[in-house]
């Protein structure tokens, strides 16, 4: 009975892989569904509309880089290399990683599965939608860091820098011990 109980604390349940999963795949459904309604709705470059003043927009704007519009004037041919099968092979790493290790705590799983599900909401744009990641949501900084307006982005782009806060995050909050072999 003993041996059963020390098993059953080892190898970890259907659901630590699974929910962090049903996580990923919403973000990436999600992600898509805004896309979608964006395309289908908002003309190219305009605004559709604006909340709390001028603070929050809705807008429909393309990106054929990465954050900030970096690399958007490099070559096809660079561009599929280091923002389609880069990060491709990152990915599945991370989800290979997520499912293999026995180090993840539960947290840690989903802040990777965050990730993973923004990566691949913009992975899917950048390979079905050749004119750009589409990004919608744009606001104020009022001149802060000589910016009115941070980047244009999109609920992938969000996905991504809150699971890797999260994952930093953990780091600072993992007991000491968990890490280390013994």
């Amino acid at each position: 009975m003993e041996q059963n109980i020390a098993n059953a604390e080892r190898k970890p349940g259907k659901t630590v892989f699974l929910l962090p999963a049903l996580l990923a795949l919403s973000l990436i459904v999600a992600d898509q569904l805004a896309k979608a309604w964006i395309v289908g709705n908002v003309p190219e470059n305009t605004i559709a509309s604006r909340y709390m003043g001028d603070f929050l927009w809705i807008v429909h704007m393309r990106n054929l880089g990465i954050a900030f519009s970096i690399g958007d004037s490099i070559s096809h041919l660079l561009r599929l290399a280091l923002f389609i099968i880069l990060p491709l092979c990152f990915l599945s790493a991370a989800v290979v990683f997520s499912v293999v290790s026995k180090t993840l705590t539960l947290f840690q799983r989903y802040a990777i599965s965050i990730i993973i599900g923004g990566g691949v909401g913009n992975l899917i744009d950048r390979i079905f939608r050749p004119e750009g990641v589409v990004d919608f949501v744009s606001f104020s900084l009022f001149g802060i860091f000589g910016l009115e307006r941070f980047p244009t982005f999109n609920i992938a782009d969000m996905s991504i820098t809150i699971g890797a806060a999260l994952l930093i995050l953990s780091g600072f909050l993992m007991d000491k011990k968990e890490g280390v072999d013994e």
